[in-house]
C-alpha cells in the first residue's frame, strides 16, 4: 500500500498551508491532499490520521482523524479536513487533541522540530463504531484490531 500527496513528499518541510493558524502560528490550517493506492483487495473501509509523536505530552498529539471512509475512495482533496471540500459519504472526522474534529495543522512549541505522520489504514470492516467525540487513541485502538495494511508519509516542521 502507498500514500502520497500533491502538497508534499515524504521527508519534506511542512508547507505553510498545512501549519496551524493560532498558538503563535500564522499558517493556513488547510488539510493536505492525500491519495493512496494498492490497498488489499478485501479492504472494506479506510481511516486517515495525522499524528505528531514528538509533542511534549507523553502521548503525542492527534492532528486529524477521519474514519469510515468507503473502500471505493482513493483520495481526500486538499481542504477536506478544513471544511473546504466534502468528506466521502459515510466518513466522519473525530476529535483531535485540539478538542474538536477537523484538521489542526502543525504547531510545535517554539524552537522544536516535530514530525507529522499522515497515515492511511485499510480495514476489514465497513465501519468502526466510534462517534465524533472519539479520541485518536480510541480510533487507534479500533484500527489496531481491524487493520489489513497501512502506509504513511512524514512531513517535518523545523
Amino acid at each position: 500500500m502507498r500514500i502520497f500527496s500533491n502538497d508534499f513528499k515524504d521527508g519534506d518541510k511542512m508547507p505553510k498551508r498545512q501549519v496551524f493558524n493560532g498558538m503563535g502560528y500564522q499558517g493556513d490550517n488547510i488539510s493536505p491532499h492525500l491519495a493512496w493506492e494498492n490497498a488489499p483487495q478485501d479492504t472494506k473501509s479506510f481511516v486517515v490520521t495525522c499524528y505528531d509523536p514528538d509533542a511534549p505530552t507523553g502521548s503525542g498529539w492527534w492532528h486529524w482523524v477521519v474514519v469510515n471512509i468507503p473502500a471505493s475512495t482513493r483520495f481526500l482533496e486538499q481542504g477536506t479536513g478544513s471544511g473546504m471540500a466534502i468528506l466521502p459519504p459515510g466518513a466522519l472526522q473525530t476529535r483531535t487533541d485540539f478538542g474538536m474534529s477537523g484538521y489542526g495543522g502543525a504547531a510545535p512549541p517554539k524552537g522544536e522540530s516535530h514530525r507529522y505522520i499522515f497515515s492511511v489504514h485499510a480495514l476489514d470492516v465497513e465501519k468502526i463504531e466510534v462517534d465524533a467525540g472519539a479520541s485518536g487513541a480510541m480510533v487507534g485502538f479500533n484500527v489496531h484490531y481491524h487493520a489489513l495494511a497501512h502506509a504513511s508519509i512524514t512531513v517535518n516542521y523545523v
